[in-house]
């Protein structure tokens, strides 16, 4: 079974010491808060991440989430949970700015092979958004594949496609329609056993329709978008792995109304790579494209051989990353001052038991 879900002799390897242990290795499959089902070899459990685990966690990062390999102890008892000890090196992580004005990291899937980032052919069609998935998937160690969905519902297809395909450079892009079943034949060569695959986009582009038609059955509950604006409403409540006929593995997710990136440096230069190309003949190596004279590329912008729009996209994004780091950086200190407060405080404490010993 765990082969199926694609278990590899390298994580065997890695698996080694925790065997030993008397731990078995188990794949994360639906995330309900803090509470897990997990895939071993002889089943499905419902698991629950250490205390320890919880109180060491310096972040979201360090606890499990959908898509992860995982250590458990199972039950001994039937129907009780099993534990999840520790998480295995994981290959890729698909994380996010929470929503909100906290600066807290969000999860979204990890070890994802191939993102399928999900727009349409109506008002969800967002080049600045869509460099903004790109980013994210740069960073998260995955390939992008962008899919523009509800070609019934557009005139323009070719030129739409075509505007999308020049920001998304050298990236697959696939114009599809799910509930017609159009176009999805292109997508079986993602559709590889043990592959995992994860799909992201907005409320309303069609996740959960292109999901039942990869599954071959109404799976995932489904509504149609609003008239008044075409946002969608809400099907998906928690991410979820999906094991699909061929084999191939889905991680399907609730949709997002923000995308704020997390940790993303790589990935905006990666998305922007036609920016960093011409940034390159730069009179300056540390060049801002800004104010600096003898800029190559404000110069592209005036030549018209780089739209303004996606310059200015790329100070937007780089800027975000900026304030965001600053951000975690007050926070690490704050947390590092109260880690010290407790263990001050601890130290006192046993210093009078020593005392009074």
């Amino acid at each position: 079974m765990l082969t199926t879900l694609g278990w590899t002799s390298a994580l065997q390897t890695v698996f080694t010491p925790y065997a030993a242990d008397g731990l078995v290795p188990a794949r994360v499959s639906v995330a309900y808060g803090a509470t897990f089902r997990v895939v071993t070899q002889d089943g499905e459990y419902l698991a629950d991440s250490t205390g320890r685990m919880r109180h060491e966690a310096q972040g979201r990062r360090d606890l499990p989430a959908v898509g992860d390999w995982v250590a458990v102890k199972p039950s001994t008892t039937a129907g009780g949970r099993a534990t999840i000890q520790a998480i295995l090196p994981r290959k890729s992580v698909f994380s996010r700015k929470a929503a909100g004005t906290d600066t807290t990291e969000q999860i979204l899937a990890t070890n994802v092979d191939t993102a399928f980032l999900m727009t349409a052919f109506d008002q969800d069609l967002n080049l600045r958004r869509i460099e903004r998935y790109l980013a994210m998937t740069w960073e998260s160690g995955a390939m992008p594949v962008i899919l523009i969905n509800k070609t019934d519902l557009s005139d323009q297809v070719d030129t739409l496609s075509a505007d999308v395909g020049g920001i998304a450079l050298g990236v697959p892009v696939h114009a599809i329609s799910a509930k017609h079943s159009n176009g999805l034949d292109a997508l079986a060569s993602y559709l590889v056993p043990g592959h995992t695959l994860v799909v992201l986009g907005s409320s309303g582009v069609g996740k959960s329709t292109l999901i039942n038609r990869l599954v071959g059955s109404e799976r995932l509950h489904t509504q149609e978008v609003r008239d008044s604006d075409h946002r969608g409403r809400h099907t998906t409540t928690h991410r979820e792995l999906i094991v699909l006929p061929g084999g191939a593995l889905l991680i399907d997710t609730p949709g997002m109304r923000e995308l704020q990136l997390w940790s993303a440096d790589a990935g905006v230069k990666e998305a922007f790579d036609d920016v960093s190309a011409i940034a390159a003949e730069c009179f300056f190596a540390d060049c801002q494209h800004g104010r600096e004279p003898r800029c190559a590329v404000k110069r592209a912008v005036e030549d018209g051989r780089l739209p303004a729009e996606r310059l200015g996209s790329f100070h937007k994004l780089r800027a975000e990353q900026e304030a965001l780091t600053a951000r975690q950086d007050v926070m690490a200190q704050q947390v590092r001052k109260k880690r010290d407060k407790i263990g001050a405080r601890a130290g006192r404490a046993i210093t009078r038991m020593k005392g009074r010993a």
